[in-house]
């Protein structure tokens, strides 16, 4: 039986800091917006970590959360299967992991950089110097999961370093030419946001400085906006970011989508919009 719209009972799951790579503040900022602006609406908000979340078994009919954790994706996706709403949706998390991610994008049309995935217990075969070798199981954790590499010797070593890590596979993107571009979205909603990391010194781990200095190249928003909600419907993400590459003449390819980043430089709009989203779901299910 729904509850009346005055008593919208609502559960957060927020993320885990092991899985906030130098951004454990920032999640946490976007997060406690989110629930500060649905208690606006009239929701009943209860928080848990996901630790508790699976501890507890808490169960829930609405669900929004920032989940990494495989236990609380687990937990997640048993509630969905018995009729939960869950923004953003387990099985779309698990689908933004790169292996997953990567074979979406390509069947589905988005652009992308060429990419290779391979096993890691095997000698280094493709031949597109200089290329990115990142972990295929997870999103990046440490430094080390994601590695610029100009020859084979050294991708030899990260290959060699990933099996000692006990991680499988390997996805392997050829090295664009370019001005990298930071983008968040909210599915449904009409906010996007861009902007260059370079110049606003946001990185988890300092890569973004292989891209080299800003051009500022001209490039189409509203085409990158197209591309991001095509690639957050093909996941299942609706709370997203990414980051894209544009080169000289303006072509636009993603070369990463994760599911409900920081937002750490719009974190006030976009707490709005994705509180704006997860309700907007809520009352369009209650409808059916």
């Amino acid at each position: 039986m729904l509850e009346t719209e005055e008593s919208l009972r609502v559960i957060g799951v927020s993320r885990g800091s092991e899985f906030s790579p130098n951004h454990v503040d920032n999640d946490a900022a976007i997060f406690r917006i989110t629930v500060e602006e649905l208690k606006k609406k009239g929701c009943e908000v209860t928080v848990y970590p996901e630790k508790e979340f699976v501890e507890k078994r808490i169960a829930g009919e609405f669900i929004f959360d920032m989940a990494r954790d495989r236990a609380t994706i687990d937990r997640l996706k048993e509630l969905e299967n018995e009729g939960a709403l869950v923004v953003n949706s387990a099985y779309g998390i698990d689908r933004c992991v790169r292996k997953a991610m990567t074979e979406l994008l390509m069947a589905n049309g988005i652009p992308h950089p060429k990419s290779f995935i391979i096993p890691t217990d095997r000698s280094f075969e493709p031949d597109i110097f200089p290329c990115w070798i990142k972990r295929g199981n997870s999103h990046a954790m440490v430094k080390e999961d994601v590695v610029f590499v100009e020859c084979r010797e050294e991708a030899e070593h990260v290959l060699a370093d990933f099996r000692n890590r006990g991680i499988p596979e390997a996805v392997v993107n050829e090295h664009l030419v370019g001005d990298l571009v930071k983008f968040y979205g909210v599915q449904g909603t009409d906010f996007f946001y861009t902007f260059y990391p370079s110049e606003q010194s946001h990185s988890k781990f300092g890569l973004e400085a292989i891209n080299g200095e800003t051009r500022g190249y001209p490039f189409d928003v509203k085409k990158l906006k197209a591309y991001s909600d095509r690639a957050s419907e093909v996941l299942d993400v609706p709370v997203y970011g990414g980051d894209c590459v544009v080169s000289s003449s303006g072509e636009i390819r993603i070369i990463d989508f994760n599911d409900w980043p920081s937002f750490a430089r719009c974190r006030e709009e976009a707490g709005k919009k994705i509180a704006e989203c997860i309700y907007n779901r809520i009352t369009d299910s209650r409808k059916k």
